[in-house]
């Protein structure tokens, strides 16, 4: 059973969620300020967290960040009234995974908790053997992705990537050379179909570009205007 934390200082938005995902078949707890939650998080293992950003004591971007510094891989639903693209931009930035607005549908709701669920549970290494052969290495340039130990580096210099970034960058290296649309990036990545209009996309491949490129003359990002991106040497 997946254990799922809500954070979230409104009482009535608690128990309709709780016992909605309750019903789903998900184990729930429940913290109803922002330091609170994050020490829970901080001393339990969940499979996922559902965080507002209006909470008391601490807000839900400080509250991410926090969880963040501890913990890169556990994936983070921002779910929260502030919903202009400058909130949502802030959301992902701050180390969220995914953004829903209130109000909301709970289908739509279930439907983002069991995307990012089964993203993360694909990113678990299945350790079967001692030693990893070349089907788990992923090379481009000087880009080395290593899928059996999650462990990215470029010349040399380990990069750290949050879970989206890590299946984003994935996907990249599995498509090399080719222009990959937007709307195939979301399907590919995020799982959920999502409104065209919003930039998820081009936020997070600015995230890789910032940490894959920020020291190096070889850009291997490059955007193709109307049509996406691609993953190519300089």
């Amino acid at each position: 059973m997946n254990k799922i934390i809500l954070i979230e200082d409104e009482t009535g938005v608690v128990s309709f969620i709780k016992k909605g995902l309750q019903e789903n078949g998900y184990e729930v707890s429940v913290a109803f300020d922002g330091k609170t939650g994050v020490q829970l998080v901080q001393s339990n293992d969940f499979d996922l967290v559902i965080l507002d950003i209006m909470l008391p004591e601490m807000n839900g971007l400080d509250a991410c960040k926090e969880i963040r510094k501890t913990n890169k891989h556990v994936p983070i639903l921002f779910l929260t009234a502030l919903g202009t693209s400058e909130n949502i931009v802030l959301g992902l930035e701050s180390g969220g995974d995914d953004y829903l607005v209130k109000p909301f549908k709970f289908i739509e709701l279930v439907a983002r908790v069991k995307s990012l669920l089964r993203r993360s549970n694909n990113n678990i290494p299945e350790i079967t053997e001692p030693e990893v052969d070349n089907e788990h290495v992923f090379q481009f340039s000087d880009l080395i992705l290593n899928d059996y130990t999650k462990k990215v580096t470029r010349a040399g210099e380990e990069i750290s990537l949050t879970s989206t970034e890590y299946k984003l960058l994935l996907y990249f290296l599995n498509n090399p050379e080719k222009v990959i649309s937007r709307a195939e990036i979301l399907d590919a990545v995020w799982g959920v179909n999502y409104e065209l209009g919003t930039n998820v996309v081009d936020v997070y491949v600015n995230y890789l570009r910032k940490k894959l490129d920020h020291k190096e003359d070889n850009k291997l990002i490059h955007t193709v205007i109307g049509m996406g991106y691609v993953l190519k040497k300089s």
